[in-house]
């Protein structure tokens, strides 16, 4: 999430309350979670585990729960439950407010944009020009629809990311770590009925321009889809992964969480990605392989019993 302005690195500290160490005269421009930071971003740390790969990573400022070695240029935001302060930043720069109409008078709606009956638009959102948003649809706060963007019944663009801080010596194990990131659907993009595109946790889910999806897809956090791909019904894709242009998912495909699809790979029906796939490739099976390769396979699995068989007769003839 990008601030309005860039924020004093002091007037952060005494909102959640840190000791600073290190380069107090900055300005902080957003917060982002580990896997989206940027120069200028402030990001949270509460494991030793990760204390390295935040703070040499491209974050300005590091909001931690002890003193340690920082870099020229950045600077610690110490505290005692970095969670809770990056809870109390998101409170501050994006707060609740309940919702009190169907259509939100901040949003914006393109000429000739069609908004059937029964469509909700949250607060501030931007839909563009020639789209057509069928009825049931939900578009939630702060996402941004393009234009020529089609919508079916009973998709929600917006919901808040699976995303939990999850620590087991409290009472509560999963803390959910507010989603403060929008969704973007890119012009031409064309929705299924009942697909469910979650908001990015700090930053933007993005779905290309020119990708079209079937009914029952379901996107995670922060991902990124390029333009040009094909999704077929009940594909889900973890989230912070990056599918590449001109991907062509085929029904009931699982991606794993932050890897990357290359551009114009193709995974055929219930393949289970759980590794980054190269472009150009045709790919089958769990977990997905190249599709001749995996064919192969499958091959010489059916003829185990009659080798099987095999074995056994000459053993016998012994």
């Amino acid at each position: 999430m990008k601030f309005p302005s860039p924020v004093s690195i002091k007037w952060i500290a005494t909102l959640i309350n840190a000791t600073i160490e290190g380069n107090e005269e900055g300005f902080a421009t957003g917060i982002n979670e580990i896997h989206k930071v940027e120069d200028g971003d402030l990001v949270f740390v509460d494991h030793p585990k990760y204390y390295s790969k935040c703070i040499e990573s491209a974050a300005s400022f590091i909001i931690i729960d002890q003193s340690t070695e920082c870099p020229a240029g950045k600077a610690l935001l110490i505290v005692d439950q970095p969670f809770e302060a990056y809870l109390k930043i998101v409170s501050h720069f994006r707060p609740f407010h309940a919702p009190m109409h169907m259509i939100d008078p901040t949003a914006t709606i393109g000429e000739g944009s069609h908004i059937a009956p029964n469509v909700f638009i949250g607060q501030h959102v931007s839909i563009g020009s020639n789209c057509t948003i069928h009825p049931n649809a939900t578009i939630l706060e702060h996402c941004i629809i393009g234009n020529n963007v089609v919508i079916q019944s009973g998709a929600v663009i917006g919901a808040d990311a699976f995303y939990y801080n999850t620590k087991k010596n409290r009472d509560v194990w999963y803390r959910k770590m507010d989603s403060c990131g929008r969704v973007i659907l890119e012009d031409h993009v064309e929705i299924g009925a009942g697909c469910t595109i979650d908001r990015g946790v700090t930053h933007d889910t993005i779905i290309g321009q020119g990708t079209k999806m079937d009914n029952m897809v379901h996107i995670g956090h922060d991902v990124v889809v390029g333009k040009n791909c094909l999704f077929a019904a009940q594909v889900g894709i973890a989230g912070a992964t990056v599918i590449e242009d001109g991907v062509v998912l085929w029904g009931q495909v699982g991606v794993n969480k932050t890897i990357t699809i290359g551009k114009n790979a193709v995974v055929m029906g219930q393949s289970g990605v759980a590794n980054s796939l190269e472009g150009g490739k045709t790919y089958f099976g769990y977990t997905a392989e190249e599709a001749i390769a995996k064919r192969r396979e499958m091959i010489w699995i059916r003829r185990i019993p009659e080798m099987w068989n095999m074995i056994k007769k000459g053993e016998a003839k012994k």
